[in-house]
């Protein structure tokens, strides 16, 4: 939450020529409102279940770049379906870095709204035991989201590299 998923995103699929999709504008669409909004009206539980649904829904598209929500991952079945269809980043920020985004961030983040900082504190170090799965980190402190979109495909070439399928049969024409 508030370490720059959607730049992030958008910039990667931008160089990778692919769509890019923000589960949390999604859910705005499907509400028609924004995200405070669903909480306040519908509550928690609703969010996160329509969360779900859309998550299930792109997961299974291939060649698309997908932000998803900070809570996400709490969902257990949210965390199996992105880590079977695709490859997981974990863009990670320190706590004194993530705390002084909170001026920018705290008005359009209902699970913040009226709780203590040492309150959001504790709701960061839970979040990051539930971040601990996923195929790649990156440490996003102080590093522009230019850098941190090369890395990610720097990170996915390789990957491509490691693991294309070769027949073992060489060609020549």
């Amino acid at each position: 939450m508030g370490v720059g998923k959607t730049t992030i995103g958008e910039l990667v699929a931008k160089k990778l020529y692919r769509e890019f999709i923000d589960i949390d504008k999604e859910i705005e669409k499907e509400f028609n409102m924004p995200i405070p909004e669903i909480f306040k009206t519908f509550g928690e539980e609703t969010f996160r279940e329509k969360e779900k649904e859309i998550i299930t829904a792109f997961s299974k598209k291939r060649l698309k770049v997908i932000s998803v929500g900070g809570g996400a991952f709490g969902q257990e079945e949210i965390k199996n379906i992105c880590m079977t269809n695709g490859i997981v980043f974990l863009l990670d920020l320190s706590w004194d870095c993530w705390k002084e985004r909170l001026d920018l961030i705290i008005d359009n983040r209902p699970v913040l709204q009226g709780r203590t900082l040492e309150e959001i504190e504790e709701l960061y170090y839970q979040r990051q035991k539930i971040y601990s799965t996923h195929n790649s980190r990156f440490n996003t402190d102080n590093i522009e989201a230019e850098e941190i979109s090369d890395y990610i495909i720097d990170t996915l070439k390789l990957s491509w590299d490691i693991h294309e399928p070769h027949s073992g049969k060489i060609l020549e024409i």
